[in-house]
């Protein structure tokens, strides 16, 4: 194995911080700073000092090889793209003021790249000709660019930010989903080399296309998705996921209509508590227009929210109706219901309300509600659908069982985007029959300086970052509490000899307090530390400290390079 270079510490450039900077919210944010990883530059923009780009050049290489070992092909496309492009595939309005836009000196539009469908599907067209020579995906890393309204949380969400992002081409669905399914077991191989507990989940397709996908999550108190999963493997992001809801029934099954005064202002808690029942025994209403106008009345379980996907899914180009409107439509605020509704609005209500025989519902009349509301006998709902997001309470769909909620980081998404690029761009090749055909496509983004966030978020603890070792800055800091003589010339002599054996050894080699180097060695978190001091070496020992579990014991100066490289070299098997 070949030698590999020693660190000193003291000719690195690693300004680490004691305090927490003011600007950083979230713990990743703070200990990428702290620890001499990051540095700001704008908001959502950061410069990746020595260490970080040491762990961030490591992610990439994890990525590289699992996309290399399922034939995915390497490539470099570029940051400015042509708005023409963007304008054939529909995207140059549609992706909305975070796409960034610029105009060169003959006024020519340019993009600078989110994504790169558009590009790879123009530098094919016409160069994959044949069925003969499909399938075919590519990848390439690359830095991108969207103009978040509002950068925030470090790493996780940025303007400029390390993403990976693979394309395959494809003549069949057979075959898209067979590349699909080996690019999602790529991207659990990257999560497990990573150290990262992760999950993978239903989604939204989003800005991208496509009604395949799947988004892989990294769970984590600060993620910005929530999640519902359950242990028979159902997953799902709760804007889409599909779950078991159980609305209580107020009052008896056979009971008749009954109006009820209710001096409120329309709210679900406090009708609840107006009645001395639960919110899951009312029924909320919810006014909106599609695309075309029509105005609509959407019925869920007074205990959910609205799932804006699930709507817009039902209803195309969903809008909330303001007051101003409901009125123009005869509805009274807060009092919504599905008896005697103005004939002219159509109703939409949540699938798990269509085994609930009675409802506690509005009155359309202010200040009055109803109960004993029976479907079939009072009512009528024009279509049922999935339009409820699921929350703690619910039970799986699959299985029965509650589910678990927890919040995730989203590191990775695949796409089966079939031919939404391919047909808007004219790129097709010559089917076995002769004909011409779009390409069926798939894309798989992967975050590549995202997934350095969501690690540190998994692991660390009150002294620092945990690193695990396939990422970790190098792998064996070797600190000697006082610099001549006998402590150092160990501590160099040791750090030659794992070095030839091919560990990435760092050496604390500064002019500082042993308790700096400790706080640091545990702030940056090498996995392994060993620390030599004048005791422990007249007795023929050096201390050893595992970062992760911040255990430590004694090694013989004689036997420590062999067990280091043994545990180091068992380590790294555990992230192969």
């Amino acid at each position: 194995m070949a030698t590999k270079p020693i660190i000193e510490l003291s000719k690195l450039y690693a300004p680490t911080l004691r305090e927490d900077p003011g600007d950083a919210e979230i713990v990743s944010h703070k200990l990428l700073l702290r620890a001499a990883m990051i540095r700001r530059v704008a908001a959502g923009i950061y410069s990746f000092l020595p260490l970080g780009l040491r762990v961030l050049r490591k992610v990439e290489q994890i990525v590289r090889e699992e996309m290399d070992a399922i034939g995915c092909q390497e490539l470099l496309m570029n940051i400015m793209q042509p708005g023409e492009l963007w304008q054939r595939s529909g995207r140059w309005n549609d992706y909305g003021p975070e796409l960034f836009r610029l105009n060169d000196r003959h006024d020519n539009i340019f993009a600078l790249s989110p994504t790169s469908e558009e590009l790879l599907t123009d530098l094919l067209q016409g160069e994959l000709r044949s069925y003969k020579e499909l399938p075919k995906s590519f990848y390439h890393i690359q830095w991108k660019y969207r103009d978040e309204m509002r950068p925030r949380f470090g790493l996780l969400r940025g303007r400029e930010f390390l993403m990976k992002d693979a394309y395959s081409f494809h003549d069949s669905r057979e075959s898209l989903q067979e590349h699909y399914d080996a690019q999602a077991h790529a991207y659990s191989r990257i999560c497990e080399r990573l150290g990262l507990r992760y999950v993978p989940v239903e989604a939204d397709s989003g800005q991208i296309g496509g009604k395949v996908t799947l988004e892989f999550m990294a769970l984590a108190d600060a993620g910005e998705d929530d999640i519902a999963h359950c242990a028979c493997g159902f997953a799902a992001n709760t804007e889409v996921a599909t779950a078991a809801i159980k609305p209580m029934l107020f009052g008896p099954a056979d009971a008749e209509l009954e109006r009820i005064y209710t001096p409120i202002d329309g709210s679900i808690p406090e009708l609840a508590a107006l009645l001395h029942t639960e919110e899951s025994a009312c029924v909320k209403a919810l006014a909106g227009k599609g695309a075309d106008g029509q105005v609509y009345v959407v019925f869920i379980p007074g205990d959910h929210e609205l799932g804006d996907i699930k709507v817009s899914k039902a209803i195309e180009g969903f809008e909330f109706l303001d007051e101003e409107q409901m009125q123009a439509a005869g509805l009274v605020l807060g009092f919504i219901g599905p008896v005697n509704l103005p004939a002219n609005i159509k109703t939409l209500a949540d699938q798990s309300l269509a085994g609930l025989p009675r409802w506690l519902t509005g009155a359309n009349e202010s200040e009055y509600h109803l109960s004993g509301a029976a479907p079939g006998r009072d009512f009528n709902i024009d279509a049922w659908a999935d339009l409820a997001e699921a929350r703690p309470g619910d039970f799986c769909a699959e299985c029965g069982e509650p589910l678990s909620f927890e919040r995730g980081i989203e590191v990775g998404h695949v796409f089966q985007l079939g031919t939404k690029y391919s047909d808007s761009m004219g790129a097709f090749y010559m089917a076995e029959d002769g004909s011409e055909r779009p390409f069926i496509m798939g894309c798989y983004g992967w975050g590549v300086s995202r997934s350095i966030a969501a690690v540190i978020e998994q692991l660390n603890d009150e002294a620092g970052i945990a690193w695990p070792i396939s990422i970790a800055p190098a792998e064996v800091c070797i600190i000697p509490l006082s610099l001549g003589g006998s402590l150092e010339a160990t501590a160099r002599s040791l750090s030659s000899e794992l070095a030839a054996r091919g560990i990435e050894v760092v050496i604390d080699d500064r002019d500082e307090r042993p308790g700096v180097k400790f706080a640091d060695a545990d702030l940056i978190g090498w996995p392994y530390q060993v620390v030599i001091g004048e005791r422990s070496l007249g007795e023929g020992l050096v201390e050893l400290k595992k970062r992760s579990d911040m255990q430590k014991s004694n090694l013989s100066v004689e036997d420590a390079v062999a067990q280091l490289a043994s545990m180091v070299e068992e380590e790294r098997r555990l992230f192969a």
